[in-house]
């Protein structure tokens, strides 16, 4: 069967994609490799790993296995090396590649999330072995295997977005008596969780990330209503949460406008 299935496997080794939430752009990188390790197709893999196989099925991955002349036909070994040695061996971790350890495997196909990682405001991530930002890696918050149906998996959507983030940021859990909205639709409306050039993984700068939601209005000449409220004073004294004013910007028990 090993060797019916090692054209499958180098196929899938060679070709790799960029995939983010709106886009599938290919790119080809150099397929892993293990000295002395053979490719042995995904069959032999769910042979022993039958729960990932079928959670698998509905995972944002799954659709890199598609087959057909135009699919790109990847698999296990695309991620995870060629698998001879490590099924020869009955399992173990020394002869195989795991993303959860080298979060490098998984940029080399993420090439979009690779270049936020080296922006000036990004989680303490892994980055190789010589390379060491801090104990992170892409599984600590992605879950590559799980699908749709699985709590955390259909690549972070929803809910599971916000509980990957509240895992570590408990603080900004809540309850609170007074709710951010923000906070409701997900993390990321505020954070990019890869990196930013802005402070705090902010998605923009200042005031101009709360005026995306709460817009403005110009009632006249230097004067610029938020809410009904006259805003232009407050505005020129730097970001809504540093002026003064909305400081609890996640939520506050206390506060229906959020100011503590």
């Amino acid at each position: 069967m090993k060797g019916a299935l090692v054209t499958t496997g180098v196929l899938g080794a060679v070709a790799s994609v960029l995939v983010s939430c709106g886009t599938l752009s290919r790119t080809v990188v150099a397929p892993p490799q293990i000295p002395g390790a053979e490719y042995i197709g995904d069959e032999d893999c769910a042979m022993c790993h039958d729960v990932i196989a079928e959670h698998f099925a509905t995972a944002s991955h799954a659709r890199l296995t598609a087959k057909g002349d135009n699919a790109l036909g990847s698999g296990c070994e695309t991620c995870h090396g060629p698998g001879s040695l490590h099924s020869d061996a009955g399992g173990g971790t020394d002869n195989i590649l795991n993303p959860g350890k080298d979060p490098t495997i998984c940029l080399n196909c993420h090439l979009e999330v690779r270049s936020r990682f080296m922006l000036r405001s990004k989680h303490p991530v892994v980055m190789g072995p010589d390379v060491i930002q801090g104990g992170l890696t892409c599984t600590d918050c992605h879950s590559p295997h799980e699908g749709s149906a699985r709590p955390g998996g259909g690549g972070l959507s929803g809910l599971a977005r916000n509980d990957a983030c509240l895992s570590c940021h408990e603080a900004q859990r809540g309850p609170y008596v007074f709710e951010h909205e923000a906070l409701r639709e997900g993390c990321d409306v505020c954070h990019d969780p890869h990196g930013s050039v802005n402070e705090k993984l902010l998605v923009a700068r200042n005031a101009s990330l709360c005026l995306r939601c709460h817009f403005q209005q110009q009632a006249g000449p230097g004067v610029v209503l938020i809410g009904g409220q006259n805003h232009s004073e407050f505005l020129s004294r730097g970001t809504c949460w540093t002026s003064g004013c909305h400081e609890a910007v996640h939520g506050s028990r206390v506060s229906s406008s959020l100011r503590y």
